[in-house]
C-alpha cells in the first residue's frame, strides 16, 4: 500500500494511491500514527479496503507528511561514504545518530523557509523508515518485523548552526520546515530491495546529488536493531538514514546553499518525488 495524508495544514486526514489515484480512508482509520501501527493498522485497512466503496480525492490536494507527527525523528549522519569524503569527515566505526525536531516535519511540496539570519541552508536526499511496532533490543536478523514502510525525506540542515554554533547538530537540524516527509509511505511490500534504490536531488533543475542506497555503510535492518539497543522505537516513529555526495557544504570550487527563489526537487525509486520552493523567513 501507499499512504497518504491529505488537506489543509493541522487538518491532514489518511488515505492511499489505488492504481494511482488517491482515496479517503477517514471512515476506516482515524490517522496513521502511534496507535494506528501499535494496533495492527496497516493489515486492518489493507482488509478493509476490500470491502470498503471509497471516496476519491482530487489528485491536487495539498500533501501533509504520509506519517502523523512521531515520537522521534531520528537521524543518521555520515552514512555514504563519498557524503563523508565531501565534508572531510573520517569514516564512521558506529552510525552517528542526532535527533531533528518534530515540529521540523511538513508535506512534501511545503515551502522550506530559510532560518532568520540563515546563511548556509543545505539539501540532504534521504531514504525513511517508518517503524511499525515497538522496538528495544532487536537483532538485526528480525529487524525487519519491525519496518512498517520507508519514504522520502530531505533532511534540510543550517550548516552554520550546526558546525560553527557550539554544541550537537540539532541547531542546524530542527528548524521549522527542515523534514518534508513524502509524498507518501510505501509499505515495504511495495519495495524489492530497499538497499537497490537510487536517490536523486535537483536545485533549479541541475543534478547535484545522484546516489543508490547500495552505497550506505550501516544498512537498513542494522540501523533499526543499533538504535534499538539505546532507545525504544515506537510505532509510527522515522528513521533517515543519510545522504549521498552532492550537498552545498561540499560543492567545488567552494561551497555554496539556497537562496529564496530556489527550487529543490528530489526522489527515491519506488517512493516518488517531492518539490519544495526556498522562501525567507518572514516572507
Amino acid at each position: 500500500m501507499k499512504l497518504i495524508r491529505f488537506g489543509e495544514i493541522g487538518e491532514e486526514k489518511p488515505g492511499v494511491i489505488l492504481n494511482g489515484e488517491y482515496f479517503d480512508v477517514s471512515s476506516i482509520v482515524t490517522d496513521y500514527d502511534e496507535i494506528f501501527f501499535a494496533k495492527n493498522g496497516l493489515e486492518k485497512l489493507e482488509n478493509a479496503l476490500k470491502d470498503t466503496e471509497l471516496k476519491k480525492i482530487d489528485p491536487n490536494v495539498r500533501l501533509g507528511s504520509p506519517v502523523a507527527r512521531p515520537s522521534k525523528l531520528l537521524c543518521v549522519g555520515l552514512n555514504y561514504l563519498d557524503h563523508a569524503h565531501e565534508t572531510n569527515a573520517p569514516i564512521p566505526k558506529e552510525p552517528i545518530l542526532f535527533f531533528k525536531s518534530t515540529t521540523a516535519i511538513v508535506g512534501p511540496y511545503d515551502d522550506l523557509i530559510i532560518p532568520k539570519n540563515s546563511v548556509k541552508t543545505d539539501w540532504e536526499v534521504e531514504l525513511a523508515i517508518v517503524v511499525g511496532k515497538k522496538a528495544s533490543y532487536v537483532s538485526e536478523a528480525e529487524a525487519e518485523d519491525y519496518i512498517a514502510g520507508y519514504c522520502l525525506h530531505n533532511d534540510y540542515s543550517e550548516r552554520e548552526f550546526q558546525l560553527e554554533r557550539n554544541g550537537q547538530w540539532a541547531k542546524g537540524k530542527g528548524c521549522d520546515t527542515f523534514a518534508p516527509l513524502g509524498p507518501f509511505m510505501a509499505t515495504k511490500d511495495e519495495i524489492a530491495d530497499v538497499h537497490q534504490l537510487r536517490l536523486w536531488l535537483t536545485v533549479n533543475s541541475k543534478t547535484l546529488q545522484d546516489g543508490n542506497t547500495s552505497n550506505l555503510i550501516f544498512n537498513v535492518p542494522f540501523l533499526v536493531s543499533y538504535i534499538s539497543q539505546f532507545m525504544t522505537l515506537l510505532p509510527g516513529d522515522v528513521i533517515t538514514t543519510g545522504t549521498p555526495a552532492g550537498v552545498g557544504l561540499g560543492q567545488k570550487p567552494e561551497p555554496w546553499y539556497l537562496k529564496p527563489g530556489d527550487v529543490v526537487e528530489l526522489g527515491i525509486d519506488g517512493l516518488g518525488s517531492s518539490k519544495q520552493t526556498a522562501k525567507a523567513y518572514g516572507v
